[in-house]
């Protein structure tokens, strides 16, 4: 048994990573990607203090959490193909003024 201590430092660390992934970077595939790493992150520490209190709770917003992602996945992906189809490119500062 991993201490729960251990999986809710790394989950900080996890989540960490991804906020400095989108204050960062400037590509819209990677501030993409650091989102998900923020809500897997999230995912991790409701999982693991639903184990350390033995209820289903954490489990279940993990799931709702995983769904959410899945349709931002979706429609996240699409707007970036479809901007990226226009502009020729997926960096934010080209694209920061919504103006075709």
């Amino acid at each position: 048994m991993v201490p729960i201590g251990h999986v809710l430092a790394i989950s900080g660390i996890l989540f960490t990573m991804g906020v400095v992934g989108v204050l960062i970077r400037r590509s819209a595939l990677v501030i993409f990607m650091s989102i998900e790493l923020m809500l897997n992150a999230a995912n991790l520490a409701f999982v693991a203090m639903a184990r350390d209190l033995a209820r289903m709770d954490g489990q279940i917003f993990a799931f709702f959490v995983m769904a959410v992602a899945a349709s931002e996945a979706a429609v996240g992906l699409a707007i970036i193909v479809a901007i990226f189809r226009r502009r020729n490119t997926t960096d934010v500062d080209h694209v920061a003024l919504m103006k075709w």
